[in-house]
């Protein structure tokens, strides 16, 4: 029979040890934020785990391939992190942890997030959340001797549980793309690349669906900068067109400093990138060696007139304050 962890007796994670650094890339997917994760996993210090808020679904429940290409939960880097943190995997009910996620992480709970005591059933949920987290993350600082760990989940309403994280020391960056080419990209049909003996696509949403969670994510975002997590924003434009300065800028927000070549992987339209452990993320999570790096703009030429003047419209006021022209 299975240990329930999310039950068991936790002491303060953050008692007596000093805080573990995570660098959250946020906002909305499809906005270049596994490139960004997968070039700071690079650098000597920083560990890259993907969608970390993905572990208990893709990763524990699916056994999904790490992006070492190894199944999840054979994986023996993932392996040491569930022995140090819960005594392995099989001590966690992962149908409980999901359970547990998705009555807490919900972006329609983020004014509880403000207010638990308003609902002490909810407060419950979050704290029992949060020091399993804790744990989490814990192990994986332990077992990948890390710094600091670069987790591109995106959603800002986990950014704002791992906010209120004991033991985490929590940074942001804030990643954006231009809106019409965030909903071409999440209309196109793309199969995953780590899903085993089956096809499986990533997911697709109509691009008026887009353009209200571009609002919605990237002001929560804002939000979250305006509550005190040090946070940069960065362009996913930029970014591609000039990686080395955007990387230096999140090398800086985690408080780390560059060790001589230490961004020598970053080449002329490309970066050779190695073996890592992402948890979840789009195709590029499953590539090495040499990776070019080209801006993907196809949505201005492939994006129909309708959707284009529809989503414009409704982002107009944030592409105006990114600086993109609407």
């Amino acid at each position: 029979m299975k240990l329930d962890l999310s039950r068991r007796p936790m002491q303060d994670p953050a008692a007596g040890r000093a805080p573990v650094k995570v660098l959250y890339v946020g906002g909305l997917g499809r906005s270049g934020s596994t490139l960004l994760d997968r070039m700071l996993g690079q650098i000597p210090g920083f560990f890259s785990v993907g969608e970390i808020v993905y572990i208990w679904l893709r990763g524990l429940s699916q056994n999904r391939l790490c992006g070492c290409g190894t199944p999840f939960r054979e994986c023996p880097f993932w392996l040491g992190v569930a022995e140090e943190a819960f005594g392995g995997w099989d001590r966690v009910d992962a149908s409980r942890m999901m359970s547990l996620a998705d009555s807490v992480e919900r972006h329609r709970y983020l004014p509880l997030q403000f207010y638990p005591q308003l609902w002490p059933g909810y407060r419950a949920r979050l704290e029992e959340h949060a020091a399993v987290l804790a744990e989490l993350y814990r192990a994986i600082h332990v077992v990948g001797g890390t710094k600091v760990i670069v987790d591109s989940s995106k959603a800002p309403s986990y950014a704002f549980v791992l906010r209120r994280t004991p033991g985490i020391d929590l940074r942001a960056v804030h990643l954006i793309r231009d809106s019409r080419g965030t909903a071409f990209s999440w209309t196109k049909r793309v199969v995953r690349p780590d899903a085993v003996d089956q096809t499986v696509y990533m997911q697709r949403y109509h691009p008026v669906r887009i353009a209200s969670r571009y609002l919605t994510r990237n002001l929560m975002m804002e939000l979250l900068a305006g509550l005190g997590v040090p946070t940069v924003r960065m362009r996913y434009e930029d970014l591609v067109r000039t990686p080395r300065p955007h990387v230096e800028r999140a090398v800086d927000l985690a408080g780390e400093e560059l060790e001589p070549g230490a961004l020598d992987f970053i080449g002329d339209g490309e970066v050779e990138l190695g073996v890592n452990h992402t948890v979840h993320g789009n195709p590029l999570r499953m590539k090495l060696g040499r990776v070019p790096v080209r801006l993907d703009e196809e949505w201005r030429s492939s994006l129909k007139r309708e959707y284009y003047g529809i989503v414009t419209t409704l982002t107009w006021p944030l592409l105006r304050r990114y600086g993109y022209r609407p």
